[in-house]
């Protein structure tokens, strides 16, 4: 498969223009691409359809997109090295079938097949002080982080049964650390274990449409990927990929010790699994534990204090957590019930995501709903404060049946958007906390979608928008956009609507039930076809890198927190950071948004910033130790073992050689020799599509 010379032509022209930034502009209704946006949208909002199933607008193919970006601007002498080795790794894995990053990725339903084996398978720091950034939190007093000696046994990951390559002594042959880090068989896979309970919902039975596997593994080995492009058949890679933001090379010994059924089953019951690293992570931000009121009293009005650090508290459990799949489906949901921060709820927005989406993100979907309409960072941000029987504001009660449950396709009218705002007039804010004015509740008869009240008495009006929200929340148009969002997360920009169909009906069956929905997702042969068919959008990019290379925090916290400081404003500027986005609608989770040469440049450059500890404040290996190097290891064997290690399985022979040419080596010549372009040469992994698409 080829590129059009023009079209590259026109990529490399492009990636010369500058990227613009956008400002702050709280609660502006966006159904249109913003001209100022640095994304390109359309963004992960479906346009108004007939029918109740709204699907994402489709990503425009473009393989060649990647070719123009170098991570380093040409400042570099290698830079036209790194220009060809990046050529070569796209162009190589296109004619290997790879369906490039930004590509569409129409995941279908594959055939249940039986196979033989399952398992075969020159910036310089950005820091928050610059005359350029809002102002900077000030900074707490920093709690030393829990290392990972000092965490309890429970947390820690068990031996591997099968090494991987960073468990490879000095001593060791180059075969045997290649060899070390091949995959189960999958008669090696630890048999299935029940799913426990958890104090927010009940144990959950399988779904009738996973009746006849025995667990997850068996779903996995029964199905075979649709499109995998460079990606081995691994599943447990797979599942790594998608239900972490990254894996860290003790993520991939403990599902290779303990099989796909246990590690997943103990990721869905997050309450038992000890967290000290993001706790410590979290804990170097008190102000993202502040109530409303102490946010008050600790710092000035309309301070950006508490939100940002909130946000920068947020990366740093995306990175440091082992709950990894809770810490994904927060992010969801933190997109699905959106509350912007920073913005203007300054004292009220950190309790938002702590006291709203944390806690029911694996429970209850009505509970969160419930939780959220009575929320004061929610009654803000969608002006319910201001919202009187004498002039109502349609803001919430439109966006709470357009996003958060029953979806643009849901069926209502105007006229019902108008009843929706109606039913929760009186719900606002008084000293920073949710109170209810009956004294400006809306009273008369009212009626949304087939629910209905009298709402006779201003005295019963809270009452009455619990119960339309009960409703709501457990009407099937919610199930389906619920259901949709998680499986756009998981399996593809554009999910199959029998995968859908069976997610909805899961929801529904168990109350609402986010776990349920995850449980059933997981379960379905189209989650594990879907190898490849997502991209890592720049937060998952940082975050992903980090943890791949294995990245804790160092022995000084006030490092540590300048460090999470640093990437916090570095995903600002590519127009990711935790939480951040300014429209009601989160942010987009399709490849198509994110797709620009800019983003690409500054992702680039990120890598080399993180492989080579540009911004310190963390332990983790360098570059030239990353993987043991012993006496007669050859370069080649060098990168094969680096990208076992980075990222879980070989590179195809072209890519390796092209990650060979940027050191100016040959795949027989001494490790040695190539060590000193490893600089260059380790961060070209992370920029390759193995990494970029998960």
């Amino acid at each position: 498969m080829g590129y059009p010379s023009a079209e590259i032509s026109v990529l490399l022209s492009v990636i010369c223009q500058p990227v613009p930034r956008w400002g702050h502009a709280h609660r502006r209704r966006v159904t249109e691409p913003r001209s100022d946006s640095p994304l390109l949208l359309p963004v992960d909002r479906p346009e108004p359809l007939p029918t109740p199933d709204p699907t994402h607008t489709p990503e425009i193919p473009s393989p060649a997109w990647q070719l123009g970006v170098i991570a380093a601007t040409g400042t570099s002498p290698a830079s036209t090295g790194r220009r060809t080795v990046l050529r070569s790794l796209v162009v190589a894995g296109a004619g290997a079938g790879l369906a490039a990053l930004g590509a569409a990725a129409t995941p279908t339903r594959a055939t249940p097949t039986k196979v033989a084996t399952a398992a075969q398978r020159s910036m310089p720091a950005t820091t928050a002080g610059t005359s350029a950034k809002p102002p900077t939190p000030r900074a707490p007093t920093p709690r030393a982080p829990v290392s990972r000696a000092a965490a309890p046994a429970a947390a820690a990951p068990k031996a591997a049964k099968t090494a991987v390559a960073s468990t490879a002594t000095p001593s060791m042959s180059p075969a045997a650390i290649l060899a070390a880090a091949a995959p189960l068989t999958a008669g090696s896979v630890a048999a299935p274990v029940p799913l426990v309970g958890r104090a927010t919902s009940r144990s959950i039975s399988l779904t009738p449409s996973a009746q006849r596997y025995t667990g997850y593994a068996a779903v996995a080995a029964a199905t075979t990927p649709t499109t995998p492009g460079v990606f081995a058949p691994d599943p447990m890679l797979h599942l790594l990929r998608r239900a972490t933001f990254g894996p860290r090379p003790s993520d991939i010994a403990s599902i290779r010790q303990d099989g796909i059924d246990a590690w997943l089953s103990r990721q869905l019951n997050p309450a038992r699994i000890a967290d000290p690293l993001g706790d410590s992570a979290w804990s170097l931000f008190p102000l993202a534990s502040a109530t409303p009121a102490q946010v008050r009293a600790q710092t000035a009005a309309y301070s950006w204090d508490a939100m940002v650090a909130t946000a920068m508290a947020t990366l740093g459990r995306q990175i440091f957590s082992d709950r990894q799949l809770y810490e994904q489906v927060v992010d969801v949901f933190a997109n699905h019930l959106h509350v912007a921060i920073p913005g203007e709820g300054w004292d009220t927005s950190p309790s938002y995501i702590r006291d709203v989406i944390r806690p029911f993100a694996m429970g209850r979907y009505r509970d969160m709903l419930q939780a959220a309409i009575r929320h004061p960072a929610m009654l803000l941000f969608l002006n319910n404060d201001v919202s009187t029987k004498a002039m109502v504001n349609e803001n919430l009660g439109r966006e709470l049946l357009e996003l958060h449950t029953v979806g643009l396709g849901g069926g209502y009218t105007e006229a019902e958007v108008v009843q929706s705002a109606k039913v929760l007039t009186g719900r606002t804010i008084t000293g920073g906390a949710f109170s209810y004015d009956p004294g400006v509740h809306w009273t008369g008869p009212l009626a949304v979608m087939g629910w209905s009240s009298r709402n006779a008495t201003a005295a019963g009006g809270l009452a009455v928008g619990d119960s339309y929200l009960a409703y709501l929340a457990n009407h099937p148009s919610t199930a389906r956009t619920v259901a949709r969002k998680l499986a756009v997360r998981f399996v593809g920009d554009q999910p199959p609507a029998v995968l859908l169909d069976r997610m909805a009906q899961s929801y529904l069956d168990h109350d609402t039930d986010i776990r349920a929905v995850l449980d059933t997702l997981f379960r379905s042969p189209e989650f594990w076809a879907s190898v490849g068919q997502k991209s890592r959008r720049p937060l998952e990019d940082l975050v992903g890198a980090a943890r791949v290379l294995d990245m804790l925090p160092g022995p000084k916290p006030a490092d540590v927190l300048v460090t999470l400081q640093t990437y916090y404003w570095v995903l600002r500027d590519n127009g990711h950071a935790p939480l951040g986005w300014d429209p009601p609608n989160g942010y987009p989770d399709v490849a198509a948004a994110w797709n620009n040469a800019g983003s690409l440049i500054n992702r680039w450059t990120m890598h080399r910033a993180l492989v080579n500890k540009w911004w310190g404040g963390m332990t983790q290996a360098g570059p030239t130790e990353l993987v043991p190097v012993p006496p007669g290891m050859t370069a080649g064997q060098w990168v094969d073992a680096l990208s076992l290690r980075l990222l879980g399985q070989p590179m195809a022979p072209a890519h390796r050689d092209a990650v060979l040419s940027f050191a100016r080596v040959s795949a027989a010549s001494p490790a040695a020799n190539a060590l000193w372009q490893a600089w260059g040469a380790v961060p070209l992994l992370f920029d390759s599509p193995y990494f970029q698409l998960r």
